[in-house]
């Protein structure tokens, strides 16, 4: 049995981290959105066997348990004691791992919800919270989870794990999204360090103006002050962010946590913002819808992965 998740990659704007010794307490508030492009998770069961055993590759490439560990904790917790047999979890990225864009996440909550699927012993809350539990335990991020089951441009107004913290949506239409991964980011880094201070007081301030005001364009100007205010968007992304500002309505900002840029963009400065990156010798670049739905979850009748 073949099984198929998609979970779309999500962007945090900003981001208040909530830290509590119960995992499913703890997790972030802020605002964020998410994309069409992201994980595919695809899953095998081999119910023959005398002991269990589980592989997991990241786009194609066999990965050892210590560099996948919140994906091993999440199967080994989903799939069924009693199991014995071959789970085979295959996850690609549309982005790059380490550069923001949720992969942990994606990867993490895919893997909860194929096998949930697959074995019908959890439900979509329950293996979406086992998903968060791991994340936060091993610091791969605290609110992505919540944001992927939500879609669309989300603010996180309440912390903790999908079924206990709180998601608005904030409405809008006519965007599309512009992501330029140019380096990574550790989110463990960051959240061990002493900008968190920083980073708690001006997420405070951008989620206070954005819950006034719960419109894209509030949205993006308080990223782009939250970003800079805390330090995190500096040197040559900054001044990456201010050539594109030149050629958008809306302020583009950085990417929490990556070493990566996105803007909102409106149809008709598509063919700017390309020539203004190509201006800028910028090839990698990605251009996407915002993904208004739950992650998809099915059984797989494609191909050959």
């Amino acid at each position: 049995m073949l099984i198929k998740v998609f979970v779309p990659a999500h962007i945090t704007a900003f981001f208040i981290p909530k830290f509590h010794e119960d995992p499913l307490l703890a997790g972030s508030l802020g605002a964020g959105i998410n994309l069409d492009k992201g994980t595919n998770v695809f899953v095998n069961i081999d119910e023959e066997g005398l002991e269990r055993r589980v592989h997991i590759t990241f786009n194609g490439e066999p990965v050892k348990k210590e560099n996948a560990i919140i994906s091993y904790s999440v199967a080994n917790e989903v799939i069924p004691h009693k199991f014995t047999g071959e789970v085979e979890i295959w996850e690609y990225f549309d982005f790059p791992n380490g550069h923001g864009f949720g992969n942990s996440g994606g990867g993490a909550l895919g893997t909860a919800l194929s096998l949930a699927y697959a074995f019908k012993e959890k439900t979509f809350l329950q293996a979406a919270q086992i998903a968060h539990k791991y994340e936060v335990q091993y610091k791969g991020g605290l609110g992505d989870v919540i944001a992927q089951i939500h879609g669309g441009i989300e603010i996180r107004v309440k912390a903790g794990a999908p079924g206990i913290g709180v998601v608005d949506n904030i409405l809008f239409e006519g965007y599309k999204v512009l992501a330029i991964p140019l380096g990574k980011l550790s989110t463990k880094e960051i959240l061990d360090s002493e900008v968190v201070k920083l980073i708690e007081k001006e997420g405070t301030l951008a989620l206070e103006e954005v819950l006034k005001q719960p419109r894209v364009e509030i949205l993006m100007n308080a990223a782009r002050r939250f970003s800079e205010m805390t330090g995190l968007l500096s040197g040559d992304m900054l001044e990456i962010a201010k050539e594109l500002d030149r050629v958008l309505t809306l302020p583009s900002s950085m990417v929490m946590l990556g070493k990566s840029l996105f803007a909102l963009l409106k149809e008709n400065e598509i063919e700017k913002t390309k020539a203004m990156l190509e201006e800028l010798s910028i090839e990698n670049y990605y251009i996407s819808d915002i993904y208004n739905q739950k992650p998809k979850v099915e059984r797989w009748m494609g191909g050959s992965l």
